[in-house]
């Protein structure tokens, strides 16, 4: 119980499955006027926030970065609010974006920045993996768009902890390879369920509601395997759990704008390739005599990560 502990507790301490924050430049001639806003949870760890979260991202025009004045950040009911003004040698028609607010917060953040320069607009998206963008204010193809969103879905799948250990946990669920499709499809088939009933719902569902209950997701799938091994109707479990994973990419959607359709594609091809890695790295160990017993030992070990994440996100 020990390595338990040891193994969950710096997991669940780090990680966030809803970590995101928005963004709005606005520029006239040389001089360019930015916003920031996250959620105070996401800044309530970061030392001295007030400099720091300015001081990770810059903006650039003709080749020199913008002289930053006027900051201020403030608390405004539970969201942080930044601003800041910059201004450069000579009127503003590329930008250059550098962002690192993932080295500050947490590993998975993901800041949503939307760029307007009079009529025009243009919009990136920034994490760990992307940290530049240039803003170019012109209508992009059909083709650069579907491949951003397409892009974007498959970063979002792949890069949260708590969307990783569900889709091990889907594994370690699946009795057969035909029960690992039935789940698989069941699970594809909620996600984008709840991102089409998501925008009808008048109440919003709060990122901490949906981090705690996908937390709930891994935890209850893990206890069927390890208590309800024989347990009948698992896709359908799946399938309502997959709903709450839905939720976060439903609420991301909402936050960029994207279409939901490719961004979705993007989603469901990070999941499939996920599922298959999993599956083979634990056909590969149950092959082994000594790990005979991996799929009991991985579901106590995702049913304690599952319910210290509850737990910890609830309290705070």
């Amino acid at each position: 119980m020990k390595f338990f502990w040891l193994f969950t507790c710096p997991l669940t301490l780090a990680a966030h499955m809803v970590s995101m924050s928005t963004g709005e430049v606005k520029i006239d001639g040389n001089r360019a006027h930015y916003e920031l806003r996250i959620p105070m949870y996401e800044v309530a760890h970061v030392h001295e926030p007030e400099h720091t979260l300015l001081d990770h991202i810059r903006f650039k025009s003709g080749g020199v970065w913008g002289t930053v004045s006027g900051r201020t950040c403030k608390d405004e009911q539970g969201t942080y609010v930044c601003t800041a003004d910059y201004q450069f040698p000579a009127p503003v028609d590329e930008l250059d974006v550098e962002c690192t607010f993932a080295s500050v917060t947490v590993p998975n953040h993901v800041h949503l920045l939307r760029a307007y320069l009079g009529d025009k607009t243009d919009q990136a998206v920034f994490d760990l993996s992307f940290t530049t963008a240039e803003m170019r204010f012109r209508p992009p193809t059909a083709w650069e768009t579907a491949v951003h969103e397409l892009a974007a879905g498959f970063m979002r799948a792949a890069a949260g902890l708590a969307p990783l250990l569900f889709l091990a946990s889907l594994v370690l669920a699946a009795r057969s390879r035909r029960e690992l499709v039935q789940l698989t499809a069941a699970f594809l088939v909620a996600e984008c369920l709840a991102c089409a009933i998501a925008p009808k719902i008048s109440v919003p569902l709060s990122p901490r509601f949906i981090e705690a209950a996908a937390a709930l997701t891994i935890a209850y799938l893990a206890f069927e395997i390890i208590l309800l091994p024989n347990s009948g109707l698992r896709w359908l479990v799946v399938g309502v759990l997959g709903l709450f994973h839905g939720a976060y990419f439903s609420i991301f959607l909402a936050e960029s704008g994207y279409h939901a359709l490719t961004f979705l594609c993007g989603v469901a091809a990070a999941e499939v390739l996920l599922i298959a890695v999993f599956a083979l790295l634990l056909r590969q160990l149950t092959r082994l005599t000594w790990m005979k017993r991996a799929v009991p030992v991985a579901a106590a070990m995702l049913l304690t990560a599952g319910l210290v994440w509850f737990f910890v996100r609830s309290l705070k």
